[in-house]
């Protein structure tokens, strides 16, 4: 969800890339909440982080999870921040419930890439 917001809201004027500690299938509940605000995320990839030159990069976001534990050491220059969100893919119960916790997440991601964005520009 935050590759899709950052890369509507950054309109195309930056190189947006996502990755995970424990790449897996973009999750169908993020494609449905994320198409809810006109962003089609059903083509984005989970990819591992391993695999990243990270000299590349000058931001680095972890969203939730052990994910700023799990992260290597950033090369020099490289900025840092981790959202502590709530895993919207642990959400439990009827599909309406995991949903609302899709919505809840999805809503705090767009306001943390806003920000990110707004500070970056």
């Amino acid at each position: 969800m935050a590759e899709g917001f950052a890369r509507a809201y950054a309109g195309g004027q930056m190189e947006i890339d996502s990755a995970g500690t424990h790449p897996t299938r973009v999750n169908p509940y993020a494609v449905e909440v994320m198409s809810e605000v006109g962003i089609d995320v059903s083509r984005q990839t989970s990819d591992s982080l391993d695999g990243k030159n990270l000299t590349r990069y000058q931001y680095l976001v972890t969203l939730c999870g052990d994910a700023e534990a799990a992260c290597p050491v950033l090369p020099p220059g490289v900025v840092a921040e981790h959202w502590g969100l709530p895993d919207p893919a642990a959400s439990v119960g009827e599909p309406a419930e995991i949903i609302a916790g899709f919505q809840a997440v999805r809503s705090q991601i767009e306001r943390r890439v806003k920000e990110l964005l707004g500070r970056i520009e």
